[in-house]
């Protein structure tokens, strides 16, 4: 969660108590065997791997009855060497540069700025825009997103790239702060224009550079100020047509090829008119435009939704995981009903309105079970008592009161239906990734400076710098109702042991604070993205958290010796979220996330972009 977005929406709060690819995925198939070749069938579902054709070449009769010479042998091609993926790059220093700073050998190039044309139209310029050009726009505050493959094109140089827009580039939409409550009806426009998501062809051109493909038929902007459908068990309690999604955090993807995009909050602080209940949902989006319209997943929950990650076992089962980035928050997972079509993208399109939702509980002997927010379970019932926000104070609040007399209401109010059920409140769980054979769920609990009172899941009391928490599901399967669990590691730094030991962390190598994004790639490797505040408080007097960390970064954690390599860091005022890649592993697109100084253009306000990184002697990343 971006700290603009938490400022922002404050005051709007609701009045409740607030407490990634599995191995049958294209992008592990491709990245285990390069060399095959594969595309996508019905836009971007199910693999097709093009049959290499031999051709024999018949032997006519020749007039004069001489059988033709038989053909020299072809020579043996060279073999192409295999890819190495293991970790070898040098890791960069902490520092509180204006720029990107990646490893020697590795380059960066800015790919889309916020006030960049997604869809025809004019572009930031320096000047401040109408809402009618704001609306073609690439939002603000660049957040999660996805790399999709497009039928017919090698996804090694071209595809799509999904963005999620968290929140408005304000200082290129109008002068001033923005009110809500005073806003004109055009400010509110540029606001929520700015927010929603980016679909954008890209494409790698003869120089190695990538850009945005300008006219591709696929490049459109959904935001604050379009139009959404609702379907789900809740879908009769929101609006027939809603206004708009926004605050879009992090992302995920469905293994028939859709975008799924997550609301981090559940009010339209931007535009408070809105009923509350049209938001805080994950959003489906097909970015190949075959499928339904955009469509808000109630079966999924209504929270602070961070991201998802599927799991899939060989069934076509899938599970989806998600966070609630609040403090605290809970851990779900929800299950469709039914398998997944492999063959009939059609065949998936209301898979996310059938099934059932379940909270974790984080047992104190490193168990854990997943209860059902299904309506007349688990004190799912009228009457039921919310025992609200329990973390937070060493005398525990006096619980509320709240009816379920539906599913429905069980969706809408997920948060204390979760707390009723039983679930685990954590440090703001944020991002989740599964690993590429099932057999390990990760997730990051950013922070909790709030907390007074610890379980074994969340050990630190004033919990400044966070932690991450691995589990692992019974039989490592999506349909689990149980797993196993540890604490991977705890963020932090020896130099803050003034402070307290709860300042110090586990980290082995290069340290951080506040880890947010999370991602395992197709090889196995687990790369970590912060988000600590800036400036922001270390837990040392007269130590920023910047100074004591530097900028926020990007880093590589082994997951078995724990060893953390620092990868990129960011410009100042940054935090670096989103992570994607095309399927050889040899170019990953990266967010910027408000930056506050003189980048990525000197001289022009700062803008939130996407960045690529490469390799200059095009090895996989992370050589």
């Amino acid at each position: 969660m971006s700290h603009l977005t938490d400022e922002a929406r404050a005051p709007f709060r609701d009045n409740q108590p607030t407490i990634t690819v599995g191995d049958n995925s294209l992008e592990a198939i491709v990245a285990a065997n390069p060399g095959r070749r594969s595309i996508l069938k019905n836009g971007l579902l199910g693999l097709s791997i093009l049959p290499m054709l031999g051709t024999l070449a018949a032997c006519g009769d020749d007039d004069d009855g001489f059988a033709s010479p038989s053909p020299s042998p072809s020579p043996s091609p060279t073999p192409t060497p295999t890819p190495s993926y293991a970790i070898a790059f040098a890791p960069v220093a902490a520092n509180q540069n204006d720029t990107v700073t990646v490893p020697t050998g590795y380059t960066v190039d800015v790919l889309l700025k916020a006030g960049d044309s997604v869809e025809a139209g004019t572009p930031y310029s320096g000047s401040y825009p109408t809402p009618a050009d704001a609306e073609k726009w690439a939002g603000g505050n660049h957040d999660g997103m996805e790399y999709f493959e497009l039928s017919g094109t090698d996804a090694n140089i071209g595809g799509l790239l999904a963005i999620n827009h968290e929140y408005p580039d304000s200082q290129i939409l109008f002068s001033g702060s923005y009110d809500a409550a005073t806003a004109t009806a055009d400010q509110k426009a540029l606001a929520l224009s700015a927010v929603g998501i980016s679909v954008v062809e890209v494409a790698k051109g003869t120089d190695g550079k990538w850009a945005v493909k300008a006219g591709s038929r696929f490049n459109k902007r959904y935001t604050g100020n379009s139009s959404y459908r609702a379907g789900g068990p809740a879908a009769g309690q929101l609006s027939g047509t809603i206004k708009g999604m926004l605050n879009n955090c992090a992302s995920g993807r469905t293994p028939w090829g859709t975008y799924l995009t997550c609301e981090e909050t559940t009010d339209n602080y931007l535009d408070p008119t809105q009923p509350d209940n049209d938001y805080g949902w994950v959003v489906e989006i097909d970015p190949a435009q075959e499928l339904a319209e955009p469509t808000k997943r109630t079966a999924m929950g209504r929270f602070d939704h961070e991201n998802v990650a599927f799991m899939a076992d060989s069934n076509r089962r899938t599970a989806f995981y998600m966070g609630d980035d609040a403090t605290p928050g809970c851990i779900y997972k929800f299950v469709p009903d039914r398998a997944y079509s492999a063959s009939n993208r059609a065949a998936n399109t209301d898979l996310l309105d059938y099934g059932t939702l379940y909270v974790a509980r984080f047992n104190a002997d490193g168990t854990g079970e997943w209860r059902a927010l299904v309506y007349g379970q688990n004190g799912l019932l009228p009457g039921a008592s919310d025992p609200g926000n329990i973390s937070q104070s060493t005398t525990p609040p006096a619980p509320t009161i709240i009816d379920f007399n539906s599913r429905a209401d069980v969706l809408i109010n997920t948060k204390a239906a979760a707390r009723v059920a039983g679930g685990t409140v954590m440090d703001r769980p944020e991002w989740l990734t599964v690993a590429p054979d099932n057999s390990a769920v990760f997730c990051t609990l950013t922070n909790n400076s709030g907390r007074q009172v610890t379980d074994a899941a969340n050990p630190r009391t004033r919990n400044l710098h966070g932690h991450i928490i691995k589990f692992k599901e019974n039989g490592d399967s999506p349909l689990a109702t149980s797993f196993t669990w540890e604490i991977f590691l705890q963020a932090g730094d020896p130099g803050l042991a003034a402070g307290g030991s709860n300042l110090v962390g586990n980290i082995n190598g290069d340290t951080f604070s506040s880890p947010d994004g999370l991602r395992i790639d197709p090889q196995g490797r687990l790369w970590v993205q912060t988000d600590h505040s800036v400036p922001g408080n270390s837990g040392v007097t007269g130590t920023t958290i910047d100074q004591a960390f530097g900028n926020n970064a990007m880093f590589h954690v082994d997951q078995t010796s724990k060893q953390s390599k620092r990868f990129l860091v960011g410009p100042v005022g940054c935090e670096i979220t989103g992570i994607a890649y095309t399927p050889d592993l040899k170019t990953f697109f990266v967010n910027i996330q408000h930056p506050t100084g003189d980048w990525p253009v000197a001289g022009q306000q700062p803008r939130s972009s996407t960045v690529v990184i490469t390799r200059t002697d095009d090895q996989p990343v992370g050589n």
